[in-house]
């Protein structure tokens, strides 16, 4: 090769690469997940969580369907309900809501009296079914927050009154259901309803109360008589007798309480009021005023003399006596009770 041929080096026409020029990275594009996660008003860690659970659970349904599907025994399903729990789906909490009076306590020993703490197996129908056996409890709702929270909502009942039946006091609600014995020196500010069944009649007497609201915190007690009618005793100390009847027993407490509102009845040294016999209003006086003039005690108020009866203590009587009364006054309507 002579000394004059010119070697070329690159291909004409092609200019050198930069060599100082920085080579770009590709940017990776996000995925549609990580997009749509982002948002969210959650983090990213919340949501990651949030499916390995609902993996976890998925997983366990599966298993179960298909142990179920096969035929195999029970056991089988309990104890992968326990692998559920050894991974964390356990009982760890219990939340409780709406409790006031009853004792907190009792609802944890009975959402934690289970065969197994796992959750799969915490049976929520049989929680709910012993909580409403209790007393105070009207309503129940029991469910699970995943992974190891038991949630529990109660309702209670609401006392009404107390109830006095056979020389015991128990604080019972609208219903009647009593709730708890009462003490007597620890009285609640509520009416006092006594007698057998009076407990079922709270809401009649309520009603019946409630045609005479002048009246109603005068009345110390109500007694329930022969499954029938209502006494009410005032807190001066006088007894009014009513008819049997929701409707007459509500007429004959307005006229008393209207009269009452005019001739002041109450606190007048009165022993009962008896209006159970229709177009009557008979008076008891004490043994003092037996030998008042009827006719002045009805000159006393604006009813009708003929409405008005005075009604002088009787003598001590034989069994025999009250037997013959107690028969009469049945047959003309006019009888105690």
């Amino acid at each position: 090769m002579s000394s004059n041929t010119k070697i070329r080096r690159g291909q004409p026409g092609k200019a050198r690469p930069n060599v100082g020029a920085r080579r770009k990275i590709p940017v990776k594009r996000k995925s549609l997940f990580v997009s749509a996660a982002e948002l969210l008003p959650f983090p990213m860690e919340t949501i990651q969580k949030a499916i390995g659970y609902g993996a976890v659970v998925a997983g366990i349904g599966v298993a179960i369907a298909a142990v179920t599907f096969l035929g195999l025994p029970q056991m089988a399903g309990v104890a992968m309900a326990e692998m559920a729990g050894r991974a964390g789906f356990e009982v760890k909490r219990i939340e409780v809501a709406g409790i006031d009076r009853m004792e907190r306590m009792t609802v944890y020993a009975i959402a934690t009296d289970q065969q197994s703490m796992a959750m799969p197996l915490v049976d929520l129908e049989d929680v709910r079914r012993r909580l409403m056996d209790q007393p105070w409890i009207a309503e129940a709702r029991v469910s699970r927050r995943l992974p190891d929270t038991l949630l529990i909502d109660i309702v209670e009942r609401k006392p009404a009154a107390v109830w006095q039946n056979q020389q015991q006091l128990s604080l019972i609600d609208g219903s009647g259901v009593v709730l708890e014995p009462v003490a007597l020196e620890a009285m609640p500010k509520l009416p006092l309803v006594i007698g057998p069944n009076a407990n079922l009649q709270t809401t009649a007497l309520r009603n019946l109360l409630g045609g005479a609201p002048a009246l109603s915190p005068m009345v110390a007690g109500a007694t329930w008589v022969g499954n029938r009618r209502w006494d009410l005793r005032f807190q001066s100390g006088e007894t009014l007798a009513l008819p049997e009847g929701e409707r007459e027993a509500r007429h004959s407490l307005i006229k008393f309480a209207k009269l009452d509102g005019t001739e002041r009845l109450l606190g007048r040294g009165f022993v009962r009021f008896d209006m159970r016999i229709p177009g009557k209003f008979v008076v008891r006086v004490p043994p003092r005023d037996a030998g008042k003039d009827e006719a002045k005690l009805a000159e006393g108020t604006k009813a009708p003399a003929a409405v008005i009866k005075a009604e002088k203590p009787k003598a001590a009587t034989t069994k025999t006596d009250n037997a013959k009364a107690d028969t009469k006054g049945k047959k003309n309507g006019t009888g105690e009770g």
